[in-house]
């Protein structure tokens, strides 16, 4: 177990939990002793990161629903407080990416986006609310490069963090005087993920983006995973309403660089 950021009976909340960065981030806080819900539409995928997160030491559920459908996640919400008790932390992290043109894209593929990443956050936070332990809980939104930078291909995961971002920091003005903080993560390339491996479909095109973070490497769940113990911990108890990113350095000049690269992947130019 993890003792430098001690989440024993502590109730962690992880939409989208079920795999990827977010998984990463629910495991790592299991170890540190917490007790764990996880939110995701498949169930097998469900069961098999519960089983991740057990193999850890802790205690997990998995709950189903689609966070574009509010009825279900307020349930989803009730089963987690029924189970495991209030909730400390809350870490909305579902969401969608391919890349695209705008030309290339119907208003359907751009709204699917929209929905799981900024409406999901939304009923995430707004259904969450209520089962949140206050004063004390913390809240985190998991972000992306595209809220601060455009990119091409990526006008609607732009759209909706930079959203997502934005509801952080309104929520921040609302429930700061609950006690609630709340703060967004932006990971930058991560391996392992299935955002990067879309993102840099090839060997070349993931070796570019390697070499532009300044770092020289990409990051990690766990490295995520760290930054999420920190703002959950008393240590943070000050920091709220920021965006931070978790990236070697990339959005200050490397992500342009792969972005030429990505673009290159995909359009041949």
């Amino acid at each position: 177990m993890s003792t430098l950021f001690d989440q024993r009976d502590r109730h962690v909340f992880v939409a989208g939990g079920t795999s990827g960065i977010n998984l990463a981030i629910a495991a790592a806080f299991g170890r540190a002793g917490a007790k764990l819900s996880l939110l995701g539409r498949n169930a097998d995928r469900g069961q098999s990161a519960v089983a991740t997160v057990e193999a850890g030491g802790a205690q997990a559920r998995f709950f189903s629903a689609d966070v574009r459908q509010s009825e279900a996640v307020s349930a989803a919400f009730a089963q987690a407080q029924a189970a495991h008790g209030p909730i400390d932390v809350l870490i909305s992290g579902a969401a969608g990416n391919f890349p695209a043109p705008v030309l290339g894209m119907s208003e359907r593929a751009f709204r699917s986006v929209i929905d799981i990443d900024l409406i999901g956050s939304f009923n995430v936070a707004r259904f969450g609310h209520a089962h949140l332990r206050a004063p004390g809980a913390v809240v985190l939104m998991i972000s992306a490069p595209q809220a601060l930078l455009p990119s091409m291909l990526q006008a609607h995961v732009a759209a909706a963090k930079a959203g997502v971002d934005m509801l952080m920091r309104s929520l921040c003005l609302e429930w700061g005087p609950q006690g609630i903080r709340l703060n967004s993560i932006i990971p930058g390339p991560i391996a392992d993920t299935e955002g990067f491996r879309r993102l840099a479909p090839t060997a070349q095109t993931a070796e570019a983006v390697e070499r532009s973070v300044p770092l020289r490497r990409v990051g990690t769940g766990e490295d995520v995973a760290n930054l999420a113990l920190f703002l959950a911990s008393p240590y943070a108890s000050y920091i709220h309403g920021a965006v931070i990113p978790v990236d070697g350095g990339w959005l200050n000049g490397g992500y342009s660089v792969a972005a030429e690269a990505i673009l290159t992947a995909f359009m041949g130019k």
